[in-house]
Formats: structure tokens, C-alpha cells, sequence
């Protein structure tokens, strides 16, 4: 029996303690990085509307949360283009593990550094465990939403919360990439200009 075959036996059930795998591993190797389990603020909350906080990539879900799931609408059309007649859950592994593994490199020294010194981000020492994971959860919400709906709908949704963060913080998953890789003066002017919230 090969290794693919074995693969293709995998259960639904087995795909999901995968990505459960997948999550804990995440959040094991980030706190052995240093990363703190919570916010040092020591409470818990769902929402970080406060973009220029220290609370913000602290708390459950901030206003990064809509980039995690265009990850995740991504991540399955993405795969769905390169690995068409893989099933779903393998495909739905497969993007777990690049997520895990962006949000891994996301939090090391050389990405937050980077992010500080390309963005309006000064304050970004990089996330809390509960934050990565967070944004783990919410590109397999993401990549879950695209293996049920209509194309069409997928892309509407993402064009819509680009749009929107672009509009409440000035930042959104396209923006954020073009500031990581190629910074633009132009760009960072027009986010330090986001009145304090």
C-alpha cells in the first residue's frame, strides 16, 4: 500500500484531528518563540476595534481577523486550481499547514521587524498565542466558507471586506502584503493620517 493510498483512506474525522494537530503545533512552537499565551494587558477579549492599541494582534479577533479569511477563500481556489481532484479535507490540511507556517515566520524578529519598519506598525511586537490562533480558526472559516458557496460569492465577499477595512483602519490583506514587500511612502503617509481610535 502506498503512502498516497493511505492518504486518500483518511476519514473526515481524521483530516480534522490533522488540523487540530496542525493548531496546537502552532501554538506550541510560537510560545517556545516567546510569544505570551495572552495579551500582557492579562484580560481576554473577543474584539480589538483600536487599531493603534497595544490590545491590537492581542485579543481574539481585531480588524486583521477579514484578512485571515480571505486567506482561507484564497487558499482553497488557490489549491483547488493546483490540486483539482484532491479531496477537499486534504486540500483543507494542506492550507492549515501554510497557515500555521505563515504565522509562525509572521512572528519571528525578521517579519516584525520588517512590518515596523515598512509600516505605520511601530507599535507591532508581533502577536499573542491567542491571536495566531485566532487567525488560524478564521482562515479555516474562510476556506470552509469557499468550499460551500458560489464563486461569485466568494469573491464579492473578499472584494467587501478588503473594501471595508481599507475604509475603517487603512489596511487591508492588500495592502498589507505591498507594505511588506515593497513599502510606498505614499501608502504609509495615507495610513499615519487614520485619525487615533
Amino acid at each position: 500500500m502506498t503512502s498516497l493510498s493511505i492518504v486518500r483512506r483518511l476519514s473526515t474525522r481524521d483530516y480534522l484531528l490533522i488540523a487540530l494537530g496542525l493548531v496546537i503545533l502552532q501554538a506550541i512552537i510560537l510560545f517556545a518563540l516567546g510569544r505570551v499565551p495572552i495579551c500582557t494587558c492579562g484580560h481576554i477579549k473577543l474584539w480589538e476595534g483600536a487599531v493603534n492599541s497595544s490590545e491590537n494582534s492581542q485579543q481574539i479577533f481585531d480588524w486583521y481577523t477579514p484578512s485571515h479569511v480571505i486567506h482561507g477563500l484564497l487558499f482553497y481556489f488557490a489549491l483547488w486550481l493546483v490540486f483539482p481532484k484532491t479531496p477537499v479535507m486534504q486540500r483543507f490540511a494542506v492550507a492549515i499547514g501554510i497557515e500555521v507556517a505563515w504565522e509562525i515566520i509572521e512572528n519571528t524578529p525578521l517579519i516584525i521587524d520588517r512590518y515596523r519598519a515598512g509600516t505605520i506598525s511601530l507599535n507591532y511586537y508581533g502577536d499573542s498565542v491567542l491571536n495566531s490562533v485566532s487567525d488560524t480558526l478564521s482562515m479555516m472559516f474562510g476556506f470552509l466558507l469557499a468550499a460551500r458557496l458560489p464563486v461569485i460569492f466568494c469573491v464579492l465577499l473578499a472584494v467587501t471586506l478588503e473594501a471595508f477595512t481599507a475604509f475603517w483602519i487603512r489596511d487591508n490583506l492588500a495592502l498589507n502584503i505591498v507594505m511588506l514587500l515593497y513599502p510606498l511612502d505614499a501608502i504609509r503617509d495615507w495610513q499615519a493620517a487614520l485619525p487615533n481610535q
